[in-house]
Formats: structure tokens, sequence, C-alpha cells
């Protein structure tokens, strides 16, 4: 059974929120620059009608439940995601400031990766921005492989190497001795569950 799902509409005929798509669609359909989105809760979609259609543009619906959970992510902090377009793939890595999701690197595409050096590289990629700017913030990443890996210090992939891939085989190298370098630091995992998509996700499931 599908889940209901809760209709934002910033622009269109009545702005408001709308328990159905047929409701919805009756508000924006045929209306020029129509502006809505869907949420996978009543609460959230008040929380988003309060802001602005550009916040949640090209995010997941459950990308920001965090913001009405009991138990919310440390403020402020990072989060990093991955996208692999097949395994191995076209991979691209970015890192966003959690609350705002203002993107803060993104990397790539490099040929023939895995979702799982992306995630890897990512985080250890948060982590110089964190020393660059000086902070002691908590990176999130949904992968736990990719933080098994960084808690060992090098990573576990079993990917090929091959000619198109040899500059992302130069980029673990260089972050598993950065690795080295940086010691011990706060690498959280991401609940998923409940708190929606990891405002980093790239929204290409």
């Amino acid at each position: 059974m599908a889940k209901q799902k809760y209709y934002v509409v910033w622009r269109g005929r009545g702005p408001g929120i709308y328990d159905s798509w047929a409701e919805c669609e009756a508000q924006v359909k045929g209306f020029p620059g129509a502006k809505y989105k869907s949420f996978a809760s009543r609460e959230l979609a008040k929380v988003a009608f309060r802001g602005s259609y550009e916040d949640y543009e090209g995010k997941s619906g459950s990308s920001q439940l965090w913001l009405i959970a009991k138990i919310k992510p440390i403020l402020p902090s990072i989060c990093v995601d991955a996208a692999c377009s097949g395994s191995p793939g076209p991979l691209e890595y970015r890192g966003v400031l959690t609350e705002s999701g203002q993107q803060i690197f993104r990397v790539g595409p490099h040929q023939d990766g895995t979702n799982n050096v992306g995630e890897f590289l990512a985080i250890v990629k948060a982590r110089d921005w964190i020393g660059s700017k000086k902070r002691d913030w908590p990176i999130y990443s949904d992968s736990a492989s990719a933080i098994k890996w960084v808690e060992a210090g090098r990573s576990n992939t079993k990917l090929r190497r091959l000619s198109s891939n040899k500059h992302l085989f130069d980029l673990i190298s260089s972050a598993e001795q950065k690795l080295t370098k940086y010691g011990n630091f706060k690498v959280l995992k991401w609940d998923t569950q409940a708190w929606g998509e990891i405002p980093a996700d790239f929204g290409r499931k």
C-alpha cells in the first residue's frame, strides 16, 4: 500500500497543504510558474510551507524529516553522500551544511568508481573542509561501510584498477595518508529511518 503523501503548493490557485495529488493538481495544473512538492508527513509539509519552494527544490520529499524528529542530528554539522551510475560507473560525491543544505564541495564525475569509494572520499574531503575552517563539527554519512573504512584508516574497496580510474586510486591513497595525520574525528551514521534522506543526497533514487 502506497504511503500517504502531503502536497505543498507555494504558488498556484490556492497556496496551502493538500492531502491528495488530485487536490494539488487542481491548484497547479495550467497555472503559470506553479511551485509545489510532495512530502512524507503533514508535519514536514507544515514546516516546508512556512519556508520557500527554493529551500526544497531538487530534494527528496523526506530529506528534511529531521526537522520534526524528536531526536535531531547535531548542528552545526556536515553531511556527505555519493552517487554512482552502475558499479563500477561514473562517480560523484559532495558535502553540504546539514541545516541549510548549502553545498560546500562537489567532486566528479570520475569514471569507473563505486558508491562506497565516493562515500569514503567524501568523508575525508569534509574533514579537509572542517580543518581549513578550524571547526569541530561532526560529519554525517549514511554509509556504514565508508564509516568503517575511515575508522580503520584505509579503504577496503574491491574495485578493479583500470587506466580509466587511476586518478580515483590516487585520491584514495591521498585520503588514507590524510587519515593517518588527522587521527580520530567525529563521523556519525545518518539515521535515514528517523531523519529521511541525508541532506547531501543527489536525489537520483
